[in-house]
């Protein structure tokens, strides 16, 4: 793959100042509508995402190119609504949101079971917002495994402007420092939340069939899975309706063959979950290899 993710938020300070205070003062379906202006830009003059998108529609789906455009349009404006979900469900106007949570006594029997789980998910839709739909429903504990790597200056504001997340984070360091973390989480009957479609430079990969073709999806979690032997679902929160979520959790695994059968696992479902919203895969970036 030409392009690699490097873990970062994109934007810059003054874009979230304005949404939030759009959101604040004005409402979400007028930030909205400012995100019609923002997605356009984005279409127009990134090229390396739109190119990405294109090609992924065109060998994943068949699409045109006209239809590929027309996908990579709504991908960029649905992406935007996400982000401005993602700060308003921080914020009073949080209560303008409803979702429903199919298969959602899968979480609570791995609550209830004692011995912590993994939570996998994809750039497909945004967890992070189930996470701030769900609060307290499931459990308190719930913890998301991510690279640590957004611009501090934006994190800060936008915890002191909007509130932190109903979660806690493990960020993943080249010193492995996380698994100690998510050992003793694990302990203390915890749920660790993480994206497992990603991949990023020098990790270790599986080659995989996906939609058409082949990707590279990252050992690391699939391995770590394999290792700790704990419960493991497959969560996703997509968009249905302009503030409505639709939230889905498979029956746990709890059998482990191997990291590459929990891989294919995965990866077959994540397909099935891709091919039911395909404007709402977020990933910006070349997926396939040969």
């Amino acid at each position: 793959m030409e392009q690699k993710w490097d873990g970062k938020t994109k934007g810059s300070l003054w874009g979230y100042k304005f949404f939030i205070y759009s959101i604040r003062f004005l409402g979400v379906r007028v930030a909205y509508a400012f995100c019609v202006v923002v997605s356009g830009y984005f279409l127009l003059f990134s090229r390396k995402p739109r190119k990405a998108l294109i090609s992924f529609y065109q060998k994943g789906f068949n699409y045109s190119k006209w239809k590929a455009i027309k996908s990579s349009a709504r991908n960029f404006y649905l992406f935007g609504q996400t982000l401005i979900d993602r700060i308003a469900l921080k914020t009073s106007r949080k209560k303008i949101f409803t979702f429903r949570f199919n298969n959602e006594e899968a979480l609570i029997k791995m609550n209830e079971a004692g011995k912590g789980g993994f939570l996998f998910s994809a750039h497909l839709g945004n967890w992070e917002n189930a996470g701030n739909l769900l609060g307290e429903r499931i459990t308190l504990k719930i913890n998301i495994l991510m690279l640590d790597a957004e611009v501090q200056k934006i994190k800060a504001f936008i915890e002191d402007s909007a509130g932190k997340s109903q979660y806690q984070l493990i960020p993943i360091k080249d010193d492995l420092s996380h698994l100690i973390l998510i050992h003793q989480a694990l302990k203390r009957n915890e749920l660790i939340a993480l994206h497992a479609d990603r991949t990023t430079p020098g990790q270790k990969n599986f080659k995989l069939p996906f939609l058409n073709g082949f990707a590279e999806f990252p050992a690391g979690p699939f391995i770590m899975a394999h290792k700790f032997k704990v419960p493991l679902t497959f969560v996703y929160a997509v968009k249905s309706g302009s503030t409505h979520y639709e939230l889905s959790a498979t029956d746990p695994l709890t059998e482990f063959e191997s990291p590459e059968k929990i891989a294919e696992t995965y990866t077959k479902h994540l397909e099935k979950q891709v091919k039911a919203s395909p404007t709402q895969w977020f990933n910006f970036f070349e997926y396939y290899v040969d």
